[in-house]
């Protein structure tokens, strides 16, 4: 101890003068003479300050003077400790990464920072404040746990590793199987993290028997995969995460949570991409809770928050280029005809006009797929891609929210196959949930609208909040799911957490004033 037991009171007195200085080089705040910690409060905040790490941010940013320092500089140590202790507040109350390009999902509310301050520097205990801060969002004590787990496990070497097949034909595990090298191997990845599994004693560790079997499609219905028992390349590949990425994940949610905006009154719809989840919710209520389809990697689904204004009925479907380019040419030169059947049509621009073409009389092995001359639209019909309901909600990037023909998509835990819209589970409960409040609209109406075939669209009379967000550690009901980051969200989240400097926001552009601008009032559907 750098005060050492002969000097002990020397320096508690020394100390205890120089605090309200310290006090004031970290902030505006002084400390009452009634609340100024003794010695061992300061070691405790001290020792605080070095486990922040259990919160998942690294103590090395902020600073922390060695406990030496109070000998030859009290003074110095006392303000270096309540400048450190500061900063990491401010990080445990509004996240240390507070804005990342592309991200208008990470929203903080508002804190109230000197209070906060005052508290800290007023405080006889205020290590305490620090762990009051760290442990506001709620959910932290599960994820602090995890993590604190998932740390213990890189300490411990990692998972053990599945190793690969020998040969392509037995790449997947099937149950049943015997293999001397493969099974063994599975059982002790599975049972590190099932206490059932591992104390049971197996006939023959070779073989995959039931036991093993239950236990892989609990792990595969925990890590949101097909729970079929099958360890095929998807299992594999999450059985053989490095231990690291778990550490890195939990790390990335307890900072996403810090801050985050408190439940707005009214009805709003959020969709957690990497759950595959939508949530109509009022207040916390939940009042829907469907799966949804997002786009797949190469062409993901952009973080929104914007407002859905209009549902259209049997929406015809105006294909995109990249759509079109890469997934419709290819279709039309297998069998052109078919397309015509699924109700695609093809349109070119002749001298100026938008003039539509016969597809059988295009020679489409010719058709240089970089430069299509083409546009492609799909009728509404039953093989509509977007099904018989589009829910718009205007933004640039032509996002919207619809039913979708390919219903079987939905029993797969895995549902990153879209081109970038949101296909839904349930349109039909979502739309009677939106409509409500609309003059004139009931389920009837909606049935008829729909039975009609006709495109016919309806605006909302109470239009709905709409946010596209992104967390792959969701907290529910005590439990913690833990989902893949399918996008790599979470990798730049984890590289700005380990900055010295987090990214900071852009300046606003300066407001522009348009004079007679007015707000658009119709929505034209592609």
């Amino acid at each position: 101890m750098p005060c050492r037991m002969l000097r002990r009171d020397a320096c508690l007195v020394f100390l205890a003068s120089v605090l309200p200085l310290a006090a004031q080089a970290a902030g505006p705040a002084v400390v009452p003479p009634a609340a100024r910690p003794d010695w061992d409060a300061l070691l405790a905040l001290a020792a605080r300050l070095r486990a922040l790490d259990q919160d998942g941010l690294n103590p090395a940013h902020y600073a922390i003077p060695a406990d030496a320092r109070a000998t030859a500089d009290p003074q110095g140590y006392a303000a270096a400790l309540y400048a450190a202790a500061w900063a990491a507040v401010s990080d445990l109350l509004q996240g240390r990464v507070r804005y990342l390009p592309g991200r208008p999902d990470l929203r903080r509310d508002i804190v109230a920072l000197p209070a906060w301050q005052a508290r800290l520097h007023g405080s006889p205990d205020p290590a305490q404040v620090v762990e009051q801060a760290a442990l506001l969002p709620p959910g932290t004590d599960l994820l602090r746990s995890a993590l604190r787990e998932a740390r213990a496990r890189v300490e411990a070497g990692g998972w053990p590793k599945v190793p690969p097949s020998a040969t392509p034909d037995t790449m997947t595990i099937e149950p049943g199987v015997v293999d001397p090298v493969r099974v063994p191997a599975l059982r002790a990845r599975v049972a590190a993290e099932d206490a059932a599994l591992a104390a049971e004693v197996p006939a023959d560790p070779a073989a995959y028997d039931e036991t093993l079997l239950d236990a892989v499609k609990r792990w595969q219905s925990a890590y949101n995969l097909d729970a079929d028992g099958r360890v095929g390349p998807a299992t594999l590949a999450v059985m053989n995460r490095p231990a690291e990425a778990r550490v890195a994940q939990l790390r990335v949610a307890l900072d996403q949570r810090r801050a985050m905006p408190r439940p707005q009154p009214g009805r709003r719809i959020e969709v957690n991409v990497p759950d595959f989840r939508l949530k109509l919710l009022e207040g916390e209520r939940a009042l829907l809770d469907m799966a949804v389809i997002v786009g797949k990697p190469q062409r993901a689904t952009p973080l929104l928050s914007v407002t859905m204004t209009t549902v259209q009925f049997n929406p015809p479907w105006g294909v995109p280029e990249r759509n079109a380019r890469e997934d419709l040419l290819p279709k039309f030169r297998r069998d052109p005809r078919a397309m015509i059947e699924k109700g695609f049509r093809v349109f070119q621009y002749i001298g100026g006009e938008r003039v539509e073409v016969d597809p059988l009389s295009v020679n489409w092995a010719a058709v240089n797929p970089e430069r299509v001359p083409y546009l492609f639209r799909q009728d509404a019909g039953d093989f509509s891609a977007l099904g018989r309901i589009k829910f718009i909600m205007p933004n640039s990037d032509d996002i919207y929210l619809h039913d979708t023909p390919d219903r079987g998509l939905f029993a797969r835990r895995d549902r990153a196959f879209s081109s970038g819209c949101i296909r839904l589970e349930r349109p039909m409960d979502l739309l009677g949930a939106v409509l409500e409040g609309t003059p004139g609209w009931d389920r009837a109406k909606a049935d008829a609208a729909l039975e009609s075939r006709q495109t016919s669209a309806v605006g909302l009379r109470r239009p709905l909040p709409v946010r596209l967000v992104y967390q792959t550690a969701v907290v529910e009901g005590g439990r913690l799911r833990l989902r893949p980051d399918i996008y790599g969200l979470d990798a730049a989240y984890v590289r700005a957490l380990d900055q010295r400097v987090p990214p900071a926001a852009p300046p606003p552009p300066p407001a522009a004033v348009v004079a007679g601008a007015a707000a658009p009032t119709a929505v034209v559907a592609r």
